[in-house]
């Protein structure tokens, strides 16, 4: 976030809106000090129950979508770092996130529909993810499960929460939420183990970036 709020001063555009979202169940008690950290000057939403995820049909974060003056989507769905990251040194060492990402949004703030980086309607329909029944059905007992443990009971909850898993395996964002009630959280050992199981298996945990324009 702090890298977000420094390109956000930098591009210094009223017209530019910036919205970030933290999906947590734990609401503003654990989101708010994150958030607070960093003293961020754009728009914070605690989504508790990930909405935003379930409308956009976002796998897993940070995902983005960008929305035009006129309410119309031109880049959706993608692995939305504002710069490199990395975990450990050496060869244990795991890098993650990129750098072409942010001077792409930079472009687009300053150049609207004339950017490069602007994608056609046919291509973010194509990257638009395709809702099934199944998700729709994780989504709601995701919801459930949230509100049976808000009520203390934890029985019922994990019931729920399961069931979301199931029915919507490929949703990163229910595992990692699960990941943060352990104490090793979202970022441990098992979240890299979870990594691994994705690739081993082909598949992406987040779409690759496209930015050939």
């Amino acid at each position: 976030m702090p890298v977000w709020q420094h390109i956000y001063e930098e591009l210094n555009d009223p017209d530019f809106v910036l919205i970030s979202a933290a999906q947590d169940t734990g609401g503003e008690a654990v989101a708010g000090p994150i958030f607070d950290a960093t003293n961020p000057t754009y728009i914070q939403v605690v989504d508790e129950n990930h909405v935003i995820s379930s409308a956009f049909n976002f796998v897993n974060v940070p995902s983005a979508a960008w929305i035009d003056e006129e309410g119309r989507i031109v880049r959706i769905d993608e692995s939305t770092y504002a710069t490199t990251h990395q975990f450990g040194e050496g060869e244990a060492a795991f890098v993650f996130g990129n750098d072409i990402y942010a001077p792409a949004l930079k472009d687009w703030v300053k150049n609207g529909a004339n950017s490069q980086y602007v994608q056609s309607t046919d291509k973010v329909t194509g990257n638009i993810r395709q809702f099934t029944d199944e998700q729709l059905r994780a989504d709601a007992a995701f919801r459930l499960a949230n509100l049976f443990r808000a009520h203390g009971q934890e029985g019922k909850a994990e019931q729920y929460w399961k069931l979301a898993q199931s029915l919507n395996p490929d949703s990163v964002n229910f595992i990692r939420q699960d990941m943060t009630l352990t104490p090793e959280g979202s970022g441990g050992e098992s979240f890299f183990k979870l990594v691994g199981e994705f690739a081993s298996r082909g598949k992406e945990m987040s779409r690759p970036l496209d930015l050939e324009g």
